[in-house]
């Protein structure tokens, strides 16, 4: 049998109708850049969603880039994000001139640790950007309470986490503002590069989209120097017409999540995904812990069985951030989670049979060590 890691085929022919028609569309009306396409999507999503603006962009990276710009962040400046993330969670500090500032990760959820937070927080932090990894939620409570104590924004990274949940409360909802990614890949994924800010301050949402086009509001009436950053009208498109499924196809990522915990309970050898209580785990991505990776990732690969790696190295620790002078100790659950965290696939179209196929690779592997 064949598992792949992301099926994207199997989705788009679930609803290929809906797709090729939003495709078609766009086409024949040559809709490419803004227009109704984008504006609808951007609308359909905040409602959705329950939020007040969404200002789409080309990609999420952008997103982050630009929110901190608008939220006058620059040089001297201090951004604090997880150790355990993608760059663009603090490549985006960096672009803006200021200097990232890392905070090891919990051992037990993989997310920005905020009983080490408040440590990090200098006269010159200027944000905090908590990281929504896998599909689950950081610690909100905790980490707004520490952002709004000192009077610093907080800027949540959506970007595996759309429609997660915290106590009630949906990712993007809890900061200032929020960045989501539309990356292929993701819950909710365009056919190319895409993201969007969502944000309920009226200022800062007429802000992000000025600078995202350009410096303006209106064509040729540049108020400032901004960036070219837009959504283009093929990729609203088929984010429009995916919106209606993903609510559904949400569930059944919490249900193949479900059958994983199943038929992986009894292997003691690895750990399993632990669930905050009160949260929505989304399932971005199904990451164990796995000793003897390598050889694990190289056993299921003869299967058949696709595998990845949310990351193989903290940022921390990249040769990109070898100027702040951290060593792997400095972050020792980040530094210790890269050699042993394995994402399984996961995706909504998968079935029962592949889940428990590849929980038996995965069986028959540590069963003959």
């Amino acid at each position: 049998m064949h598992v792949p890691f992301v099926d994207l085929s199997a989705q788009y022919h679930s609803i290929k109708k809906d797709i090729d028609q939003a495709i078609g569309q766009v086409i024949s009306e040559t809709a490419f850049i803004g227009g109704k396409y984008v504006k609808s999507f951007e609308t359909q999503f905040a409602e959705l969603y329950g939020a007040k603006h969404v200002i789409s962009c080309a990609n999420g990276t952008d997103s982050l880039y630009i929110l901190m710009k608008m939220l006058g962040i620059g040089p001297g400046d201090e951004v604090i994000t997880a150790a355990n993330s993608w760059i663009s969670s603090s490549e985006t500090i960096s672009q803006t001139g200021a200097r990232p500032v890392f905070v090891d990760v919990d051992p037990v959820y993989y997310s920005l640790d905020e009983q080490q937070l408040e440590s990090k927080i200098t006269s010159r932090t200027k944000a905090v950007i908590p990281v929504h990894l896998q599909g689950q939620m950081c610690n909100m409570r905790e980490i707004k309470s520490i952002c709004d104590k000192r009077g610093i924004p907080m800027i949540e990274d959506c970007a595996q986490s759309h429609f997660s949940e915290f106590q009630g409360t949906r990712a993007g909802l809890f900061g200032i503002a929020a960045s989501f990614s539309f990356y292929p890949g993701k819950n909710l994924g365009a056919y190319g590069d895409a993201g969007c800010i969502m944000t309920n301050d009226d200022a800062l949402a007429e802000k992000c989209l000025m600078y995202a086009r350009h410096g303006a509001l209106k064509k040729h009436h540049h108020q400032i120097e901004g960036i070219n950053s837009r959504l283009d009208g093929l990729q609203a498109a088929i984010l429009s017409a995916k919106l209606p499924y993903i609510l559904d196809w949400t569930e059944k990522r919490i249900t193949n999540a479900h059958l994983y915990d199943q038929y992986l309970k009894d292997i003691s050898a690895i750990t399993l995904p632990a669930v905050r209580t009160h949260t929505k785990h989304t399932f971005h991505l199904y990451v164990i812990q796995a000793p003897n990776r390598e050889a694990l990732i190289k056993h299921l690969t003869a299967q058949g069985i696709e595998t990845a790696v949310h990351y193989p190295a903290a940022l921390p620790n990249l040769k990109a951030y070898a100027y702040l002078g951290h060593s792997p100790n400095d972050f020792p659950v980040a530094t210790r989670l890269q050699s042993q965290i394995l994402s399984l696939p996961m995706y909504a179209e998968m079935t029962e049979e592949m889940i428990r196929y590849v929980a038996a690779s995965i069986t028959g592997f540590y069963t003959h060590r």
